[in-house]
């Protein structure tokens, strides 16, 4: 009998947010102060009344659900995406699961055959390729800049798109990057999704967390015609603060929704009876926190970006969405941090860990190389004294 692990696991990375997490809370756990800007997680505790409705939901909510969700949440997501995203599906087209990622990672199972290409702009987040490289897929990645706007430009989308090319996965706004297409930028791409028969999968998650007067646009609505190859991907985690009520779900045609219950129905079964209590109260429920949290995000990226900007070595843009900032960091390589030379983005997101209990993750996971993600769903005091640690960091290396 072989004690091996399978292959497969062999194409595939662990998550570095989820490593340099890890890194963080050892060393929280040894006393340090940690300034944690790694995981993409509100700091908002999850609104009242949804909690409120899942302790009174405990008493009736013990049992299976069917597998894909229950009947009434599938119907709030109905509700809540035409409210929200300005087009209503069908409650047969969702599927709900343990989170987006979890949806995400699904889809991976039921569209990817070996050798199967996937389309995936650069930066990105880390789980996408993994995902699709567990099942033998092909990740092809595009890759955008920072003077576009971290956007795909619909000439380079055309280019990567092959006969292989099962699937392409556009976040928008995006992680890593906070980009966020507009409707025109959007329709560009589309024009050429149109030419090519592949599946579109549009992770949708942070769609509510966009600043400036900017408006979302789902490609859902702009193009109804791509209505029997696309994927719609969302969730409660990021909006309503329920990143640990673990609930996501996924708007697909017809055969792909069988499909993906199929799957489910051998894996999970049903999400968590009480979590999908709380989320129907949420997407039912008033919007006053989800407003309260979008506000206090703008302000916190605001500072995030100008006190980045403000460190001598670091170049940062104002993302349009979600609450990640990406400063390139190129211009602190050079400094010496013990008997080592700073060298890579990984050797910078260390250093900061080490000597100003910065946690925050490394670009290169994320295919930006030179680059690091700075969570900004922190309090603006936190904020504040992070980017002063890591400001006398740099100025004391500097000086030698």
């Amino acid at each position: 009998m072989s004690h091996a692990l399978a292959s497969r696991l062999d194409a595939v990375q662990p998550s570095a947010t989820l490593a340099m997490t890890a890194k963080a809370q050892e060393l929280k756990a040894q006393g340090r102060t940690i300034y944690t800007f790694g995981v993409g997680e509100p700091d908002f505790a999850t609104p009242e009344h949804i909690r409120r409705a899942a302790a009174e939901g405990l008493a009736k909510s013990s049992h299976y659900t069917a597998v894909t969700g229950t009947a009434s949440l599938r119907e709030a997501i109905c509700l809540a995406t035409e409210r929200d995203r300005g087009w209503r599906p069908s409650p047969e087209n969702v599927t709900v699961g343990v989170g987006a990622k979890h949806v995400l990672f699904n889809l991976a199972m039921v569209l990817c055959e070996p050798g199967d290409e996937v389309v995936i702009p650069a930066p990105y987040w880390v789980s996408y390729p993994e995902q699709w490289r567990l099942f033998g897929g092909v990740p092809k990645f595009v890759q955008t800049r920072v003077e576009q706007g971290f956007l795909m430009q619909p000439e380079d989308l055309e280019r990567a798109l092959t006969e292989r090319t099962k699937a392409v996965i556009l976040c928008t706004p995006s992680n890593p990057t906070g980009a966020a297409y507009s409707r025109d930028e959007l329709l560009g791409l589309v024009e050429v999704l149109r030419r090519h028969d592949c599946y579109v999968i549009v992770d949708e998650i942070y769609a509510d967390l966009v600043y400036d007067g900017f408006e979302h646009a789902s490609v859902a609505r702009l193009a109804p015609d791509l209505m029997d190859r696309l994927v719609v991907v969302d969730g409660v985690s990021k909006s309503y603060a329920m990143t640990g009520w673990r609930i996501g779900w996924g708007i697909a045609p017809p055969a792909l929704t069988k499909a993906l219950a199929k799957v489910q129905g051998q894996s999970t079964t049903n999400p968590t009876a009480v979590a999908q209590i709380a989320a129907e109260a949420a997407l039912r429920g008033p919007r006053d926190a989800v407003l309260h949290m979008r506000e206090a995000f703008s302000a916190r990226r605001k500072k995030m970006v100008e006190g980045l900007r403000a460190i001598e070595g670091i170049r940062c843009d104002l993302p349009r969405g979600a609450f990640y900032a990406f400063p390139d960091v190129t211009g602190l390589y050079g400094i010496r941090h013990g008997d080592r030379v700073l060298a890579t983005d990984d050797d910078v997101a260390l250093w900061q860990l080490d000597v100003c209990g910065i946690a925050a993750v490394a670009g290169t996971p994320f295919g930006a190389p030179g680059h690091i993600r700075f969570t900004y769903a922190s309090a603006e005091n936190v904020i504040d004294e992070a980017l002063a640690a890591l400001s006398r960091a740099v100025a004391d290396a500097r000086r030698g």
